[in-house]
């Protein structure tokens, strides 16, 4: 179905992540911080989505994505932040650069999977 990557320094987050997107047929990638999911997502192009966390090491999540889209272009791929942050203020930032939901830690697999199911459904209807 869809190419994901996962961008989180968390292994135990990722594992939950991919073995529940893998589960639905997404096909998963892993990266392990800011800078690996920034190498990551430029090789591969053009992710069908992107799930990040904000608190990593090397780059956060927001400058991480922020330095994607200066590389790849804005709007290519819908991204979802998942991540223990709350701030408004950060809220805001990640909307700036294209982040589509921000989902709090911990979070429900079933309701992740179906925020999933909808972005994809969106992208691929436009």
């Amino acid at each position: 179905m869809a190419k994901i990557v996962i961008v989180d320094d968390s292994e135990t987050i990722r594992s939950q992540l991919k073995q529940a997107l893998e589960s639905a047929g997404h096909t998963v990638t892993e990266a392990v911080n800011g800078n690996d999911g920034y190498d990551k997502i430029v090789a591969m192009g053009k992710p069908d989505l992107v799930i990040s966390d904000y608190n990593m090491p090397g780059a956060d999540g927001i400058s991480m994505l922020a330095k994607v889209k200066d590389k790849l272009g804005a709007g290519i791929f819908p991204i979802f932040m998942l991540t223990t942050e709350t701030s408004e203020s950060l809220k805001t930032a990640g909307k700036e650069i294209g982040v589509n939901a921000w989902i709090n830690k911990p979070f429900d697999s079933a309701k992740l999977l179906s925020a999933v199911t909808k972005m994809l459904a969106r992208k691929a209807a436009s």
